[in-house]
This record gives structure tokens, C-alpha cells and sequence, in this order.
């Protein structure tokens, strides 16, 4: 159903079943999937790629040129949206750059609530919901079912990983690794996140030895390359020993501290 107070560029791919509805603005390289439903007064640009069953809230604004980077030259680049997404009210999702991946990702089964800002060259795993307000800079990177609560802001190339979650109005200088709650200011290591991990399956064994790992990242006051010996060396491997090590070990910015270190 498209309303036909809305404008839709005739080259613009829209599949069966998609719901436009007045004073939608798409332009002409945009692809939408079936299924999808636009509100009122969103504005689609050049470069988006949206999948199926997702939901664009009135005044959105999905990949706009340019991004919001001096650096930006005018080539071609894209915002990619996986299926089953919902983009609520006036966020703005910027599209990518050609000195990074030239796309910036949202994965499927995301929430971005009302005012979350996306900028150019971020990648958004699954699963993951980003509460209001939220400003993520570019070049950042939010692992699949991570939490980021109302009005925190994020620095450009922050790591955020799987199933960790952040407290609202938290300001993030440094990588969260998964499995982790985060709070405080400076932002800090509060806790491994039990309770999202429990409701996704999560046995009491594999919470537990999360929690043993990350009482000797944080609490024990190694270094994070003794720690990373002392992990490798008294727990077996798993894949969620292995994630945490390669994410630490990995990190570029350095991960947040534990509280009052």
C-alpha cells in the first residue's frame, strides 16, 4: 500500500506488501523488502538497503549524503537494515565511507529507539537494542544482543561486545567486552550481564565461569596480559573463554576498568 501523498522515485526497488505511507520521501537507489512498513514523514536516500518486515518510524532519516565525516567525497556508499528491524522516531542512521567499509550495518532484529544517532561505517550485530537518545560515532562496532541504555555516547571505533549491557546516560571512551554490565563514570565494570544471559539459554555453569573470568580481568588487579596467561592456563576452552580472550587481547582502545581501579 503506498499513499499517494508519498514520493517514490520510479527507479526505486520496492518489493510486494510494503507499507508507504504519506509524505514518505525515497529516492532512487533504495532498496526496501517486503513486508516493510514506512510512517510518515521518513526520508530515504540514496544507498539504503532495508530488508524485510522492518518498521520506519515517522522522522527517520536513513542515509543521507553526505555522512557526517570531512572526509567524505561524494562516492557511492550504502546503510544496510536486516530483516525484522524497527527504526523508531527521528533517529538518523548515516550512511558509510569509502577510507572505511563504504557501509554502515544494522543487523536484524534490532530496536534503535526514538533519537538514536548511527554515524557512518558502524556495524550493529542482531538482536541488539539501542535505547533513546543514544549517539553512536563512526567506525564503531555493537556485537550481536548487546544493550545501550538512553542517552549514552559512544566514542568513534569503540568495540561493544556480545550480550554485555550499558547503563543510560554512560559515556563510553573504552571497549565493553561481552558478557559484561557497564556503569558508572568513568564508565567500569559492574558485573557480567546474568540476567540477559539466563533468559537466552545460558547455563548456570557457563554463567559462572564468565563470572570467575572476569573476576581476574578486573577484580584481582592483573595486567591484562597476566590475566589473559592465568585465564588461558586454568580454563579449559570454550567458546565463550575464546571470545572474551580474543576480544581482550584484541582491543584497541583498551577495555574499560574495574570500579576504582
Amino acid at each position: 500500500m503506498i499513499q499517494p501523498l508519498a514520493y517514490i522515485h520510479p527507479q526505486a526497488r520496492i518489493a510486494d506488501n510494503v507499507t508507504i505511507e504519506p509524505f514518505v520521501t525515497i529516492h532512487k537507489d533504495v532498496e526496501i523488502g517486503e513486508g516493510t512498513w514506512v510512517g510518515s514523514n521518513a526520508t530515504i536516500m540514496d544507498g539504503a538497503r532495508i530488508g524485510k518486515n522492518c518498521r520506519i518510524f515517522p522522522g527517520a532519516v536513513i542515509s543521507a549524503p553526505p555522512p557526517q565525516d570531512l572526509k567524505y567525497r561524494g562516492e557511492p556508499s550504502t546503510v544496510t537494515i536486516g530483516d525484522n528491524t524497527t527504526i523508531r522516531e527521528c533517529v538518523t542512521l548515516n550512511r558509510g565511507t569509502a577510507l572505511d567499509k563504504n557501509t554502515t550495518t544494522i543487523g536484524s532484529n534490532c530496536l534503535l529507539m526514538a533519537y538514536v544517532h548511527v554515524a557512518h561505517d558502524c556495524v550493529i550485530g542482531d538482536n541488539v537494542i539501542i535505547a533513546n537518545s543514544v549517539q553512536l560515532a563512526g567506525h564503531i562496532n555493537v556485537y550481536d544482543y548487546a544493550f545501550i541504555g538512553g542517552t549514552s555516547a559512544v566514542h568513534q571505533f569503540v568495540e561493544i561486545g556480545a550480550h554485555s549491557m550499558i547503563s543510560g546516560g554512560s559515556l563510553v571512551r573504552k571497549d565493553v567486552p561481552p558478557y559484561t554490565k557497564a556503569g558508572r563514570e568513568p564508565l567500569s565494570y559492574i558485573g557480567i550481564n546474568s540476567v540477559g544471559l539466563r533468559r537466552r539459554g545460558f547455563s548456570a555453569a557457563t554463567i559462572n565461569e564468565i563470572q570467575e573470568i572476569y573476576r581476574i580481568i578486573f577484580l584481582r588487579k592483573y595486567n591484562v596480559t597476566k590475566a589473559m596467561d592465568i585465564i588461558e592456563a586454568e580454563f579449559a576452552p570454550t567458546v565463550e573463554r575464546d571470545e572474551i580472550i580474543n576480544f581482550v587481547s584484541n582491543s584497541q582502545r583498551g577495555i574499560m576498568k574495574g570500579f576504582g581501579i
